[in-house]
């Protein structure tokens, strides 16, 4: 009995810890920048299929529930993503399931060419200049670990980053530990600084 209550109140901190982690790391180095123009760059996964993947469609509805979500009029959905699963791009595949089976008929740009995170920052640069607000959309570390590199690159764009809407309480609340896990490993790399910053109040 013992045990089984322990098992129980250790998955119960699990989950509760991946929730809080994933929750953090959407609000780190993101603020409020104003205007009325946007851009959502959606971050693809690696796709070793010709159709785009459970993350990827995940990505894309999370991209597409970012958009205008707070006011903007002109919103840019930028998928991001080269062919590193052997088929199409991933940028094509998500843009594909966004407009063919999402309905989304906005506007959409495609950038694919990049095989890590860092070069899907560097090669969207070109297609941020003129908006006023960006979000990038993804796992919430892979997400902050991207707004870490645009800051490296162009810390004068970063200064637009707000938030997307790529975490909601309770969404992949059984996978959020693994999940933290990952971004734990996966954002090694950046400064304490990187991985630190502002953090807005809960929603």
């Amino acid at each position: 009995m013992r045990r089984t209550t322990g098992l129980a109140v250790a998955g119960a901190a699990a989950l509760v810890w991946g929730e809080w982690v994933n929750w953090r790391w959407s609000r780190v180095r993101v603020g409020s920048s104003g205007g009325t123009s946007e851009a959502v760059v959606v971050l693809g996964y690696r796709n070793a299929r010709p159709t785009a993947n459970f993350i990827n469609r995940w990505r894309v509805r999370a991209g597409l529930r970012s958009v205008a979500a707070d006011g903007a009029r002109e919103t840019l959905v930028i998928f991001s993503g080269g062919a590193t699963g052997g088929y199409a791009a991933e940028a094509l595949l998500m843009a594909d399931y966004a407009k063919s089976v999402l309905g989304f008929d906005g506007t959409v740009l495609l950038e694919d060419r990049s095989a890590t995170t860092w070069e899907n920052i560097t090669n969207v640069i070109p297609l941020l200049e003129d908006v006023d607000r960006i979000k990038i959309v993804s796992q919430p570390a892979h997400a902050l670990k991207a707004r870490a590199y645009l800051r490296r690159q162009r810390p004068d764009l970063a200064e637009r980053l707000v938030r997307a809407s790529d975490y909601r309480p309770g969404e992949w609340m059984l996978g959020k530990p693994l999940l933290a896990l990952y971004g734990l490993w996966s954002l090694r790399r950046l400064t304490a600084e990187e991985r630190a910053g502002r953090v807005g109040p809960p929603e």
